[in-house]
C-alpha cells in the first residue's frame, strides 16, 4: 500500500482500525519521519477517538479511552531497558481490552508480544510512504483482507 500524503496515510490508518479488535498490538517500523504517527493519528480517529493524537515521545504511553476501543499509543524510542515498561503496567495493556500501537518496537525486542501486526512504513524522497502490513504469530491476517494494495487515498 502507498500513500502520498499526510491525510492519505491517516485515511490507511482509518482503514487499519475498521479491521482491529480488542487486544491486537501493532508495532510501527520506519525510520524518524516515516508516518508512524499520522498512522497511529488515523487509527484513532477510525476508533472514533478525537484529537490531537501527540506522540508519547517524553510519556512512553498515551492511553486513550473515548473511543470504540480503548487505544494504547506507546513510543519506545526513549525506553533505556524493558523494564521500565514492565513497572508501568504494559502487560495490562499489550493484548488487552483495547488496541495498543508501540511506534519504534526494536528498541525493546523482548517486550515485543508473539502476536501482533507489524507495519513496516518506508518514506521516499517524493513524500510517497509505502506500508507492508506483516502478520506475525497467530495474527488474523483474514480481517486484512479489505485492505487491498492500491493506494490509500483511492
Amino acid at each position: 500500500m502507498k500513500t502520498h500524503s499526510p491525510q492519505e496515510t491517516r485515511r490507511l490508518g482509518e482503514r487499519i482500525a475498521a479491521c482491529l479488535r480488542a487486544g491486537d498490538v501493532l508495532l510501527l517500523y520506519g525510520d524518524l519521519g516515516a508516518g508512524k504517527s499520522e498512522l497511529t493519528r488515523g487509527i484513532a480517529a477510525g476508533l472514533g477517538i478525537p484529537g490531537p493524537i501527540p506522540s508519547p515521545s517524553f510519556t512512553i504511553l498515551n492511553v486513550y479511552e473515548e473511543g470504540s476501543l480503548p487505544l494504547y499509543h506507546f513510543d519506545w524510542y526513549r525506553l533505556e531497558s524493558a523494564e521500565e515498561l514492565y513497572e508501568m503496567g504494559m502487560d495490562e495493556y499489550l493484548g488487552g481490552d483495547g488496541i495498543a500501537v508501540v511506534e519504534w518496537p526494536e528498541r525493546c525486542p523482548e517486550a515485543v508480544p508473539e502476536k501482533h501486526l507489524a507495519i513496516r512504513i518506508t518514506a521516499a524522497e517524493d513524500g510517497t510512504r509505502s506500508f507492508a502490513l506483516l502478520p506475525q504469530g497467530g495474527f488474523n491476517a483474514a480481517r486484512l483482507e479489505e485492505l487491498t494494495d492500491e493506494t490509500a487515498g483511492d
